[in-house]
């Protein structure tokens, strides 16, 4: 990372990431309450960080790429864990993992064709992962504090909806990029 990077909001997304091996390595070892609150921790990054880069004009290009990258590594590995301890479904993780499997070849897709790409989350990006922080949030919290959470699975239920609307929103943006970029090189207008 240059010096240029080194901003404040650059550096909380990178701990987002370093923080990833403890809270898998807390959930594996039954250091519950540990994970529960790095991921804490890590929750409260994902929140400073854009707004942070907003507030303190520190926009980059580095933090557009590595925002999402903590995202999903920090979710989708402690969603595992929890559906390996039994806690979340496993048809969760599947619908996750499939829809980022999706946005990434889509994006690599793209890049391929058109030499570019910028990262934009859309709104039911955001929705999803905020969706997913909380239930993650909430497994973990009713794991190392015994809320009693007994509404998990609807939430669950509501998270892996949000989570497939984005996937074919994601879809439906790259295709119509797509389109553009094909007509806007024929000099045909966009259909």
């Amino acid at each position: 990372m240059n010096r240029a990077n080194l901003t404040i909001p650059n550096l909380l997304t990178a701990s987002r990431l370093v923080l990833v091996p403890f809270v898998v390595w807390g959930l594996a070892e039954g250091e519950i309450e540990l994970a529960f609150w790095l991921f804490a921790v890590a929750a409260l990054t994902d929140l400073l960080d854009g707004n942070l880069a907003r507030l303190l004009n520190q926009r980059s290009v580095l933090g557009a790429w590595l925002d999402p990258i903590a995202d999903k590594a920090m979710l989708l590995s402690t969603l595992l864990m929890l559906v390996w301890l039994g806690i979340l479904p496993l048809w969760l993780a599947i619908v996750v993992a499939a829809r980022d499997v999706v946005v990434l070849l889509g994006a690599a897709a793209y890049r391929t064709l058109t030499g570019g790409l910028e990262v934009t989350p859309t709104i039911w990006g955001k929705a999803a992962t905020a969706a997913e922080f909380i239930l993650v949030s909430l497994a973990l919290a009713d794991l190392a504090l015994d809320w009693g959470v007994d509404f998990l699975l609807h939430v669950a239920g509501v998270t892996g909806l949000l989570v497939f609307i984005s996937g074919c929103h994601y879809v439906w943006v790259w295709s119509a990029k797509t389109r553009a970029w094909r007509a806007a090189r024929a000099g045909t207008g966009p259909f």
